[in-house]
């Protein structure tokens, strides 16, 4: 799976689950950290779990298995490392505090036209 398949995968995860925001931010030319980074917003702890999970179980199934993933017990965040994808699950509050869309201003953004609903 390319780094960007893998990105669309997760984005059509999070939106299975009724993940809101949802972006995919081409960062591979701007970092060495990843290729992508999924964005998305939660409503609660208990969805920012269900969707890492979801996301997780998807990927999976897809072969790919993370790197790392952290942020569980706060409630607020969930990072899912995949190398050459993170994706990051944040409640609105942290999603505005970590302000990634400005902090990854010049990263281009993905189409997600014929992946979300």
């Amino acid at each position: 799976m390319t780094p960007k398949e893998l990105a669309m995968t997760a984005a059509k995860a999070l939106d299975d689950k009724k993940g809101q925001k949802i972006q995919v931010l081409e960062t591979g030319e701007l970092t060495t950290l990843a290729d992508y980074f999924v964005l998305c917003t939660a409503t609660s702890a208990a969805q920012i779990k269900a969707l890492a999970d979801s996301c997780e179980m998807k990927l999976k199934e897809a072969g790919e298995e993370p790197h790392h993933i952290e942020g569980h017990r706060s409630g607020t965040w969930v990072l899912m490392d995949y190398s050459s994808v993170v994706i990051h699950i944040f409640n609105e509050e942290a999603r505005q505090f970590y302000d990634l869309e400005h902090l990854w201003g010049d990263a281009k953004p993905v189409d997600l036209s014929g992946i979300l609903t």
